[in-house]
């Protein structure tokens, strides 16, 4: 989700926090701290699919929506035309960790390139050419230092330039999975950018989310563990909207600062999805402007059929 919302969500927050009475999230992970005072913004926000910000603001928020309109416009800036991807595990647990989170998420990376949802992205443009389905994957640093909450992105950009030598062409994207519990904050996962050393780099921050019913995308298929299923699924959320609405100015994005991944949050074209490297991933489709408008798309959460699975 894209800044310019910051107003909407700060005013669902504040009506959310009043219907609870005394039920308000720390500060490190409300909200509140989407907007502070230089720090890259946090965008692609993947909120929980428990989070209801209110039955008023939702219903405005659809009719404003309806009278917009559905596809996203382009905003003038630059897409990622390819990228470099590397995951980071932070957190003292991932030294001895023995689950397939790791192995998983690599796989999961690996897969992705050249695979039918990564197409799913590729009409978007921008300044510096047009996005493709190739990725190249670069394995995964562990860091076994204490991890930290999603509440602040230059901490998390800091970890990401601690660790990365970031690619030279600016389509780094470095994937930060801490070993940090939601507990009550009310999003999964969120994306955002940044430099080091005076490389733009695209990162992305996760969530533990083992045991997380507000995260957890519903996989039934046994392939994976439970944890690895939610993070895969709001992994192709963040790196989707990476790809098409990168940094500052923006490239893609619709009237309410909705990017593709916003607009198919939490629903699924598909049982599962086969990436190019045969692994199958319950994962949620990613928003086509060309789908919507030749009703070829399966239908988002407000009925508009604008959605490819990438199946």
């Amino acid at each position: 989700m894209k800044v310019s919302l910051l107003p909407l969500l700060l005013c669902a927050a504040t009506g959310l926090a009043v219907a609870q009475n005394a039920d308000v999230m720390p500060a490190q992970h409300g909200p509140e701290n989407l907007n502070v005072q230089n720090e890259p913004p946090m965008l692609g926000i993947h909120w929980a699919h428990d989070f209801q910000p209110g039955a008023r603001a939702q219903q405005d928020a659809k009719a404003a929506f309806a009278r917009r309109g559905a596809n996203m416009t382009y905003h003038g800036g630059k897409i990622m035309p390819t990228a470099t991807t590397q995951a980071i595990f932070w957190g003292t647990s991932w030294g001895s960790y023995s689950g397939d989170k790791i192995t998983g998420i690599d796989q999961w990376y690996e897969g992705f390139n050249g695979s039918n949802y990564a197409k799913t992205s590729d009409e978007y443009t921008g300044t510096n050419g047009q996005v493709t389905a190739t990725t190249t994957h670069l394995g995964h640093i562990i860091d076994t230092s204490p991890s930290t909450g999603g509440g602040s992105t230059s901490t998390i950009l800091n970890e990401v330039c601690k660790l990365v030598s970031p690619d030279a062409s600016g389509n780094g994207y470095y994937a930060v999975y801490t070993d940090t519990p939601r507990g009550n904050a009310n999003y999964c996962a969120w994306h955002s950018y940044g430099t080091c050393g005076g490389k733009p780099v695209q990162f992305a921050y996760f969530f533990k989310l083992d045991g997380d019913a507000g995260c957890d995308p519903q996989d039934t298929s046994g392939l994976h563990s439970q944890g690895l299923a939610a993070i895969a699924n709001v992994s192709g959320h963040e790196l989707s909207e990476a790809r098409s609405d990168p940094a500052t100015p923006g490239a893609w994005y619709d009237s309410s600062g909705a990017e593709n991944g916003d607009k198919c949050a939490w629903t699924f074209g598909a049982p599962l999805v086969t990436f190019s490297n045969q692994t199958q991933w319950k994962i949620q489709g990613e928003w086509s402007n060309a789908a919507y408008t030749a009703g070829t798309g399966y239908p988002n959460s407000s009925g508009q059929k604008g959605c490819l699975s990438g199946k």
